[in-house]
């Protein structure tokens, strides 16, 4: 049974085990055909442990090295024992320039030490354990994402200027731009936020208000593509005008941003949403799934103006007669509104008279 020697905060840097009478380097990696983790551990010795002990930079070089024959291992194959021992004495014990030059021969997720602390520059040019001066245990995988997204980008050609950064990072695309956008005004510098909402401004003039079909239904499918794509061409030719300094990712997520919000909840089905757990809240879920701050404004002043509803009380005497007033009230000035959220309203109302 092993024996925990040397650790250091949780997380996924290697730790040492006794195991046996001997020392053994210990990892999760990798995943087996469940998706769940794997483990695989290799003989270090006394002078190894030392150095993982008192050297963060080693200890975190080590481990990127070893991460490739983890993989190389798949779902159920075993670690190649010999190739990790054959890592130790040029990472761990050799002069510092030995290292950098060990490291150019070799396969690394060096990606990794970035979410660590890593020095970008040096670490592109190559000069490992100098990008290492200021490593942590702690792992900011955010900082390797945002670095992984940018080179990604410069692979392709493209360079952000700040507008641009700050464009990508209010729509929530600066990482992945794939993912579903939103609006987040807090992680854009405030100095170009007003930049960024003119550029927001002339995609929601573009879009005007447009709504794109909801139903998944097959021939109802044909139509919300050719409604998207319509309106996709519409934003994105509106912002390039505009703005044509832009690059095309910063134009492409404004673009998604737009044709998402005009496919989402339309008004009847925001109220449902920011009802739906009265008079519990349903908050998180509501500004999830209604990500267009005019839409939220509107729901909010649909409720304060239900409120404002004069009920006759000497004719309405119990809350189902004025749920019906209310009702009728609503329907007269909102007759675009679902009997659904008609309903809603009117029980809102009634709850907070009774």
């Amino acid at each position: 049974m092993s024996e925990g020697v040397f650790s250091r905060m949780p997380g996924w840097i290697p730790t040492v085990v006794r195991d046996d009478g001997g020392f053994r380097l210990e990892l999760g990696a990798g995943a087996d055909a469940l998706h769940q983790p794997r483990t695989f551990s290799f003989p270090i010795t006394e002078a190894h442990l030392r150095v993982i002990q008192d050297d963060l930079a080693r200890h975190l070089l080590l481990w990127v090295a070893v991460l490739p024959l983890c993989d190389a291992a798949g779902t159920r194959g075993s670690l190649d024992e010999d190739a990790a021992v054959a890592l130790l004495d040029p990472i761990l014990l050799a002069a510092p320039d030995d290292v950098d030059a060990f490291f150019r021969t070799i396969p690394a997720q060096t990606d990794m030490l970035v979410a660590h602390g890593a020095d970008v520059p040096l670490l592109e040019r190559g000069q490992l354990l100098d990008s290492l001066h200021s490593a942590t245990e702690e792992s900011d995988i955010r900082r390797m994402q945002t670095y992984a997204a940018d080179r990604r980008r410069g692979l392709r050609g493209v360079r952000l200027a700040p507008l641009d950064e700050a464009v990508l990072r209010y729509v929530g695309h600066y990482v992945h731009s794939s993912t579903r956008p939103g609006r987040h005004p807090d992680d854009v510098d405030p100095a170009l936020l007003p930049q960024v909402l003119d550029v927001i401004a002339t995609a929601e003039a573009a879009r005007g208000r447009t709504r794109l079909p909801t139903s998944r239904e097959k021939e109802r499918a044909v139509e919300r593509k050719h409604a998207w794509k319509r309106l996709e061409k519409d934003v994105g030719s509106a912002v390039r005008r505009a703005h044509p300094h832009l690059v095309g990712d910063a134009v492409r997520s404004v673009t998604f941003l737009m044709c998402s919000e005009a496919a989402g909840p339309d008004l009847s089905e925001a109220v449902a949403l920011f009802l739906k757990r009265y008079p519990g809240k349903n908050d998180d879920e509501f500004r999830s799934r209604v990500t267009d701050p005019a839409l939220q404004e509107a729901v909010r002043s649909l409720l304060d103006e239900t409120m404002t509803i004069q009920v006759d009380w000497d004719v309405r005497t119990t809350l189902p007669d004025i749920g019906d007033e209310v009702r009728d009230v609503v329907r007269q000035r909102h007759p675009d509104l679902s009997d659904a959220a008609v309903d809603n309203l009117a029980s809102y109302f009634t709850y907070l008279v009774k």
